[in-house]
């Protein structure tokens, strides 16, 4: 009986080692238990040198201040009511002292009461009086909560004629009174510019109307599914200067930058978070380090891609590589393999991933099999164990990163080759190159850091 069932068991050998379908049942290495996404994100800095022409708050300026800027209707104070407009746009000018000069064309209406008071009794006349001049205004500039902040002082005030008033056929000159009632305005006039030109450069809405435009996750690859996001959290800036006919200050964005594959990913922007704090100095460049989130759903579908129509094995002795998946186990990857062909069944893979800086790849070092499917292999298929295969196996065992690399490099270049993202603002800059740094696993995703260094600057010209 003993030997029959050896010779049973001998038979059952031969005929398992010469059917064409040999069977694999390995072991499948479960996966660490999911837990939500966390990877350690640096943040990036984009320094934003902003250059603003004097022209256009001139522009802004006049589109604010017109009409009426200053009415006294009270006579009784000082025997004079007063009305001033603008009479044509006001020009600002840059002063060697780096202050603004701003000139004021005005028309003004005066009604000057004159007369006796004494003994009760009352006799007074009034005389209207036109004139048109020119008041000359200096500027001192500095930014306050998002918005261009002046300090301006009223230095002089030119009639085109002398103020003057006829009474019983004579020309009077008035000049002495007019004059000192400019105090009484001036504070109104200052009050005026100062308001109009931080209201005509509140960056403000500008800012958040810029940043929630880039922060709108941006596709780069309609192949990989690959999205890159930023996501805003301080923005920084200098005191504003004059130089030449611009107006100059630095800002800086601290921010995290993603790249992520799969669906199109939600934006992170919330304009009620973003803080602008002072600053004295700015870095002059980019440092951005940016995140490439590849989760092992979509990580599957582009390796998945590498083992279409290739077959695996010589002779009469092939497998092909129908189905792959991978999952994180203890620090490495798990790649499962479905086989079909010489060898049915699944097979598993354990290695650490790696990048290859001359490829742009992912792949995996040490990728073996794991033990027990190894062992299954050994005892059904000794050459699907080999090491040629093995090797073969390995080499498709990766996928390259490089487009998303090349397309997250174009997608950045075309927020610095004088991009406009509203009318009058224009992005230019340079990206010297992207370097890879480490790989870092989850429980849900490879995630990939990169390091990207260039220079941006925005003008402001021609705001609508």
């Amino acid at each position: 009986m003993y030997r029959l069932l050896l010779l049973l068991f001998l038979i059952g050998i031969i005929f398992s080692n010469c059917t064409s379908n040999q069977k694999i049942a390995a072991l499948k290495p479960a996966p660490d238990d999911a837990s939500p996404l966390v990877y350690d994100n640096t943040a990036s800095f984009v320094s934003l040198p902003i250059t603003i022409q004097l022209k256009d708050v001139e522009n802004q300026l006049n589109k604010l201040l017109n009409g009426l800027i200053y009415e006294d209707n009270n006579i009784e104070d000082d025997n004079l009511t007063v009305k001033i407009w603008k009479l044509a746009p006001i020009t600002l000018e840059n002063t060697m002292e780096g202050k603004i000069k701003t000139i004021l064309p005005l028309k003004a209406t005066i009604n000057y009461r004159y007369g006796i008071d004494k003994f009760g009794v009352q006799l007074y006349d009034t005389r209207e009086i036109k004139l048109d001049g020119k008041v000359n205004l200096l500027s001192n500039i500095g930014l306050t909560n998002w918005k261009l902040n002046t300090k301006t002082e009223l230095k002089s005030l030119e009639w085109n004629d002398s103020p003057s008033i006829t009474i019983a056929g004579k020309s009077i000159a008035i000049t002495y009174l007019i004059n000192p009632a400019i105090k009484y305005f001036k504070a109104d006039i200052e009050k005026s510019i100062d308001d109009g030109i931080k209201q005509s450069l509140d960056f403000k809405p500008n800012v958040l109307e810029a940043l929630e435009k880039i922060c709108t996750p941006t596709e780069m690859s309609p192949e990989y599914e690959s999205w890159l996001r930023i996501v805003p959290v301080e923005l920084y800036a200098t005191d504003a200067l004059l130089k030449n006919n611009s107006l100059k200050m630095e800002m800086g964005l601290k921010c995290y930058i993603e790249t992520l594959i799969g669906p199109k990913p939600a934006t992170k922007f919330d304009k009620n978070k973003i803080l602008l704090k002072p600053v004295s100095k700015m870095p002059d460049k980019i440092i951005a380090n940016i995140v490439a989130v590849s989760t092992y759903e979509e990580a599957t579908k582009i390796m998945l891609k590498n083992f279409q129509e290739q077959e695996f094995g010589g002779g009469k002795k092939k497998v092909t590589v129908k189905n792959l998946a991978i999952w994180h186990k203890g620090g490495k990857m798990v790649i499962a393999l479905d086989l079909l062909g010489s060898v049915n069944g699944t097979v598993y893979l354990s290695g650490f991933p790696q990048y290859d800086e001359a490829t742009k790849e992912i792949f995996f070092d040490q990728l073996d099999y794991v033990l027990d499917t190894k062992n299954k292999i050994l005892r059904s298929a000794n050459w699907l164990a080999s090491s040629y295969i093995l090797k073969k196996i390995r080499e498709t065992c990766r996928y390259s990163i490089s487009p998303n690399l090349e397309e997250g490099k174009q997608i950045m270049t075309t927020y610095t080759k004088n991009y406009s993202p509203m009318p009058g603002v224009f992005i230019n800059g340079t990206i010297d190159g992207i370097a890879f740094k480490k790989i870092q696993l989850t429980n849900k995703a490879i995630i990939a850091f990169l390091n990207i260094n260039g220079k941006v600057s925005v003008t402001i010209d021609g705001l609508k």
